[in-house]
């Protein structure tokens, strides 16, 4: 018998013995990188507002082998958010990358209509929140790891006008030039920071869109040349490989996974 075919060298995971910060964890697209980061080999910390479904999402991650934890984080209250990395450097003893994923939506409609409360929402969780987390991050990196990386997630939806989420999408493109700008900043200490920008994605965000524009999803579709809609995991693999190595020399980029609609 052939010795040499009776062993197999199991690859090492995208994200093996990594420890990485995920917020918007509960659902959809940070659901999914979370669970997605875990099989890759990473040591998890899931963040969101619903403590029960940060629970179950990381069980599920348990019970198939993987090693997940969760904190409750508001990304509205920026000392939860810090409280949220210096709880990761806590249970893991470092940090070597984050996903910044969470994030909330308003119902569509003309900016002349929406009321101030809701630009002022969209900014504090949006923007400011994730500000907060890429400060925080930044410093447990550098403290810990030393070098590492950072996703934040943008969207499609901030690169060109947006008549239908006009906070939202200007949000989105503010969050592309503090990428830029972080990546400036500190691709010197071997800290990289992406961005990925999803386009029509299955999550309940877009659901709650369908409800109140009905047939939105179809007509997205129509435009994007893939004629599909993203699922959660999809967005997820390229958040993995962007805060992997295989991405080393990458840096500064907002990434569309977005099924070509940015070019439509």
């Amino acid at each position: 018998m052939d010795t040499v075919n009776e062993h197999h060298t199991r690859t090492p995971g995208l994200l093996a013995d990594r420890t990485v910060l995920v917020t918007g964890a509960s659902r959809g697209i940070g659901a999914a990188a979370a669970r997605l980061f875990a099989a890759e080999g990473a040591r998890v910390m899931l963040t969101a507002r619903t403590g029960d479904r940060l629970e179950a999402v990381t069980e599920e991650i348990r019970a198939a082998g993987g090693t997940a934890e969760y904190t409750v984080c508001d990304l509205g209250d920026t000392d939860a958010v810090r409280a949220a990395v210096e709880r990761t450097v806590e249970v893991y003893g470092r940090l070597d990358a984050a996903f910044n994923n969470g994030a909330v939506a308003l119902p569509p409609g003309p900016l002349d209509q929406a009321p101030e409360a809701d630009l002022d929402l969209i900014y504090t969780v949006n923007f400011k929140g994730t500000w907060a987390a890429l400060a925080a991050q930044v410093a447990a990196i550098r403290a810990t790891a030393g070098t590492g990386a950072i996703v934040n997630c943008s969207s499609v939806g901030g690169w060109r006008g947006n008549a239908l989420l006009p906070a939202y999408g200007a949000m989105k493109r503010a969050l592309n030039s503090l990428t830029e700008s972080a990546a400036i900043t500190y691709g010197p200490e071997g800290i990289r920071v992406n961005a990925v920008a999803p386009g029509t994605t299955l999550t309940d965000m877009v659901s709650a869109w369908e409800e109140v524009s009905p047939g939105i999803v179809d007509a997205l579709n129509a435009r994007t040349p893939l004629r599909r809609a993203a699922a959660p995991g999809e967005i997820a693999q390229a958040a993995a490989w962007l805060l992997s190595e295989r991405a080393s020399y990458v840096t500064g980029v907002v990434l569309p996974v977005d099924g070509g609609l940015h070019t439509a």
